[in-house]
Order: C-alpha cells, then structure tokens, then sequence
C-alpha cells in the first residue's frame, strides 16, 4: 500500500521535495492546515529558514500538533532548516521572539548556519551509510550535528561534521539531495515506511 507523505509547506523547497517523493514511489502533497497533518502517514520538513518555518508553525497553530504527532512516532525526513528543527536542541536558536523551536524529534543537537553564511554554501561528493555510492551533496547555509544520543545512526560526515543522521522512523540530512536529481536518500525515506 502506498504510503501518503506529507511536505511541510509553509517555507522552503516544497515542490522539489514533492517531485523527488513521488518518483520514490510515495503519495505526496503539501501540508499547510491541521487537517492536512492529520492526513498524512509520514511527513518532508524541507530546507528553508528554520526561525520563519517556527514563525509560521505558530501562526498555522501547527506547532503543538506537529510536535505531538511525532512523539507519537510520525515518520519524518528533514532536511537543511528541517534537520534543524527536528533535533531536541539546537545550539544557536536564536533571539527570543525570533528563534528556531525544536520539534525533539531526533536526539541531537543542531548547529544552524554552522559552515557560514550564504556565500559559504559548496557541494561536493560524501560516503552515505547504506549506499552503494556517494551522494553529491549541496550545502546551503548548512547546519552541523554537534552531539547525538545513544539511539541516533549517523549516516554521513563532511568536513569531519555530522551531516546526516537516522533515529528510528527519523531522518535527517544537512544538505538537500532534493535539488541534486538523485533520489536514494528519499526512496531510503520512503521504503523506510
């Protein structure tokens, strides 16, 4: 049976990770609405702006939902701004008012923009657990993992930094294999449901 996964579509790269899902062979379409949260099996936060993604979390009352469903065991993949916000901790939140609020998803802490600003992004080519090949990897305003918990895989490494990581039905990439045509990371996701 084909598994209905949701794309957080508040900010960020949401058709891109709706088009990699669906030739991964899942039922996909955007959420926005509780409605549409509650519909979905599995759930894409994409890469984005993790601050404004929290800003609008609160504003779409999705926030408190989003957190209780995956506490309930949601399946979700993140990447970028989505890795982010589904780590318990993240080290550099922000100021209050305008800061990432994490979902505790994943046992982790998370730095935001920890290779640099805009104009330090840089892809290139890592070793991905479980894969036969490399992935080639594009860092955008890339967070790092800088401690993970007992019960977290990690996956990749650049730069000697944590940069994709597994904890049960959790997923996470620092980088976004969305834009990169290479789908092994989401049919990893997807077959994973």
């Amino acid at each position: 049976m084909t598994k209905h996964v949701g794309v957080l579509a508040l900010q960020g790269d949401t058709r891109e990770h709706l088009a990699a899902l669906r030739a991964a062979g899942a039922d996909a379409s955007t959420v926005r609405r509780l409605a549409e949260l509650d519909a979905v099996d599995a759930l894409v936060i994409p890469g984005g702006e993790s601050t404004a993604m929290s800003h609008l979390l609160r504003e779409f009352d999705l926030l408190e939902p989003l957190r209780a469903r995956i506490a309930e065991g949601l399946p979700c993949y993140g990447s970028c701004a989505g890795m982010i916000l589904l780590a318990t901790e993240i080290a550099d939140a922000g100021v209050e008012g305008r800061a990432a609020l994490p979902l505790k998803g994943i046992d982790m802490t998370v730095r935001r923009n920890a290779f640099g600003r805009q104009v330090d992004s840089f892809e290139g080519d890592i070793d991905f657990e479980g894969l036969d090949s490399q992935v080639h990897a594009v860092f955008i305003r890339a967070p790092w993992v800088e401690r993970v918990g007992p019960d977290v895989q990690v996956l990749a490494r650049a730069a000697d930094h944590i940069v994709a990581v597994r904890q049960g039905a959790m997923l996470a990439t620092s980088f976004h294999p969305e834009m990169t045509g290479d789908l092994r990371i989401h049919k990893l996701f997807v077959d994973s449901l």
